[in-house]
Protein backbone atom coordinates (compact mmCIF):
# COMPACT_ATOMS: atom_id res chain seq x y z
CA UNK A 1 0.00 0.00 0.00
CA UNK A 2 1.32 3.45 -0.92
CA UNK A 3 1.53 6.42 1.38
CA UNK A 4 -1.35 8.73 2.13
CA UNK A 5 -1.83 12.25 0.79
CA UNK A 6 -2.10 15.09 3.30
CA UNK A 7 -3.09 18.74 3.45
CA UNK A 8 -2.40 20.73 6.60
CA UNK A 9 -4.47 23.71 7.73
CA UNK A 10 -2.51 26.16 9.86
CA UNK A 11 -4.52 28.71 11.88
CA UNK A 12 -1.76 29.84 14.24
CA UNK A 13 0.45 32.85 13.62
CA UNK A 14 4.06 32.48 12.58
CA UNK A 15 5.15 33.50 16.08
CA UNK A 16 3.06 33.85 19.21
CA UNK A 17 1.64 30.34 19.34
CA UNK A 18 3.01 26.84 19.01
CA UNK A 19 0.54 25.65 16.37
CA UNK A 20 2.46 26.74 13.26
CA UNK A 21 5.71 25.20 14.52
CA UNK A 22 3.85 22.01 15.47
CA UNK A 23 2.35 21.91 11.97
CA UNK A 24 5.82 22.24 10.47
CA UNK A 25 7.15 19.40 12.62
CA UNK A 26 4.13 17.27 11.68
CA UNK A 27 4.77 18.06 8.00
CA UNK A 28 8.33 16.81 8.34
CA UNK A 29 7.12 13.61 10.02
CA UNK A 30 4.51 12.98 7.30
CA UNK A 31 7.19 13.21 4.63
CA UNK A 32 9.71 11.13 6.60
CA UNK A 33 7.10 8.38 6.96
CA UNK A 34 6.77 8.16 3.17
CA UNK A 35 3.49 10.02 2.80
CA UNK A 36 2.87 12.93 0.43
CA UNK A 37 2.22 16.41 1.74
CA UNK A 38 0.31 18.03 -1.10
CA UNK A 39 -0.37 21.43 0.41
CA UNK A 40 -0.45 23.61 3.49
CA UNK A 41 -3.37 26.04 3.72
CA UNK A 42 -2.71 28.99 6.03
CA UNK A 43 -5.94 30.42 7.40
CA UNK A 44 -6.93 33.10 9.93
CA UNK A 45 -3.78 34.28 11.77
CA UNK A 46 -1.89 31.46 10.07
CA UNK A 47 -1.51 33.67 7.00
CA UNK A 48 1.25 35.52 8.85
CA UNK A 49 3.47 32.52 8.10
CA UNK A 50 3.55 33.86 4.54
CA UNK A 51 4.95 37.32 5.18
CA UNK A 52 8.26 38.26 3.63
CA UNK A 53 8.74 40.91 6.32
CA UNK A 54 9.20 38.68 9.36
CA UNK A 55 12.75 38.85 10.72
CA UNK A 56 13.27 36.57 13.71
CA UNK A 57 16.21 37.08 16.04
CA UNK A 58 19.44 35.30 15.10
CA UNK A 59 18.90 32.63 17.74
CA UNK A 60 15.25 31.94 16.77
CA UNK A 61 13.91 29.42 14.30
CA UNK A 62 12.90 31.09 11.00
CA UNK A 63 9.59 29.36 10.37
CA UNK A 64 8.77 31.17 7.12
CA UNK A 65 12.13 30.15 5.67
CA UNK A 66 11.58 26.60 6.92
CA UNK A 67 8.19 26.39 5.15
CA UNK A 68 9.82 27.71 1.98
CA UNK A 69 12.56 25.09 2.12
CA UNK A 70 10.11 22.26 2.79
CA UNK A 71 7.91 23.38 -0.10
CA UNK A 72 10.79 23.64 -2.52
CA UNK A 73 12.38 20.33 -1.55
CA UNK A 74 9.15 18.31 -1.52
CA UNK A 75 6.95 20.17 -4.04
CA UNK A 76 4.39 21.30 -1.45
CA UNK A 77 1.92 24.09 -2.25
CA UNK A 78 1.92 26.85 0.38
CA UNK A 79 -1.43 28.65 0.16
CA UNK A 80 -2.55 31.62 2.21
CA UNK A 81 -6.26 32.38 2.36
CA UNK A 82 -6.54 35.52 0.28
CA UNK A 83 -9.32 37.14 2.33
CA UNK A 84 -7.62 36.46 5.66
CA UNK A 85 -4.28 37.62 4.26
CA UNK A 86 -5.64 40.89 2.90
CA UNK A 87 -7.24 41.70 6.27
CA UNK A 88 -3.87 41.13 7.94
CA UNK A 89 -1.77 43.04 5.42
CA UNK A 90 -0.23 40.05 3.65
CA UNK A 91 -0.40 41.12 0.01
CA UNK A 92 0.68 39.26 -3.12
CA UNK A 93 1.94 41.08 -6.19
CA UNK A 94 -1.32 40.35 -8.03
CA UNK A 95 -3.46 41.59 -5.14
CA UNK A 96 -1.33 44.72 -4.80
CA UNK A 97 -1.91 45.50 -8.47
CA UNK A 98 -5.63 44.76 -8.23
CA UNK A 99 -6.06 47.05 -5.22
CA UNK A 100 -3.81 49.85 -6.46
CA UNK A 101 -1.09 49.27 -3.89
CA UNK A 102 2.56 49.97 -4.63
CA UNK A 103 4.01 47.27 -2.36
CA UNK A 104 3.54 43.56 -1.71
CA UNK A 105 4.94 41.30 0.98
CA UNK A 106 3.90 37.72 0.29
CA UNK A 107 6.98 35.55 0.79
CA UNK A 108 8.45 33.70 -2.16
CA UNK A 109 6.99 30.23 -2.57
CA UNK A 110 3.62 31.17 -1.07
CA UNK A 111 0.49 31.80 -3.15
CA UNK A 112 -2.85 33.30 -2.24
CA UNK A 113 -5.89 31.09 -2.71
CA UNK A 114 -9.56 31.05 -1.84
CA UNK A 115 -11.44 28.69 0.42
CA UNK A 116 -12.35 26.70 -2.68
CA UNK A 117 -8.79 25.43 -2.71
CA UNK A 118 -9.19 24.15 0.84
CA UNK A 119 -12.55 22.57 -0.03
CA UNK A 120 -10.94 20.78 -2.97
CA UNK A 121 -8.15 19.50 -0.73
CA UNK A 122 -10.72 18.18 1.73
CA UNK A 123 -12.35 16.23 -1.07
CA UNK A 124 -9.19 14.90 -2.70
CA UNK A 125 -6.58 14.27 0.03
CA UNK A 126 -6.64 11.20 2.23
CA UNK A 127 -6.11 13.31 5.35
CA UNK A 128 -6.60 16.98 6.26
CA UNK A 129 -5.08 17.92 9.61
CA UNK A 130 -5.70 21.28 11.29
CA UNK A 131 -3.33 23.11 13.62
Amino acid sequence: MGGLTYTLVVNGSVYGSQSARSAYQFAQAVIEQGHTLVSVFFYQDGVTNGTALSVPANDEFDLTKAWQGLAKEHDVRLETCVAAALRRGIISEDEATQHGLTQNNLAEGFVQAGLGSLAEAMLTQDRVVQF
